[in-house]
């Protein structure tokens, strides 16, 4: 008798993993689609990216990549 609820307990995470899944490629689409449209109207979609990661990333952990990408570029004369 558990066999049989472990196994039908197993179909039932893969079926829900299966569904996010396909959200997951839904919501994907759905972004490239965004891109595309910010790239139609003239943005640089790769600025967009840099942009979103970096509003992804806490203050302190910005400033301090800010700071590493200022003190390289000064160190490779390209400030």
């Amino acid at each position: 008798m558990s066999e049989v609820i472990a196994a039908d307990q197993l179909r039932l995470l893969i079926e829900r993993i299966e569904r996010l899944e396909e959200e997951k490629r839904g919501i994907a689409d759905d972004i490239k689609d965004v891109y595309a449209e910010a790239k139609s109207t003239g943005f640089d979609v790769k600025t967009i990216r840099t942009i979103i990661k970096l509003r992804k990333m806490e203050k302190h952990h910005r400033d301090e990549a800010e700071a590493l990408l200022e003190t390289y570029k000064a160190a490779l004369g390209l400030a």
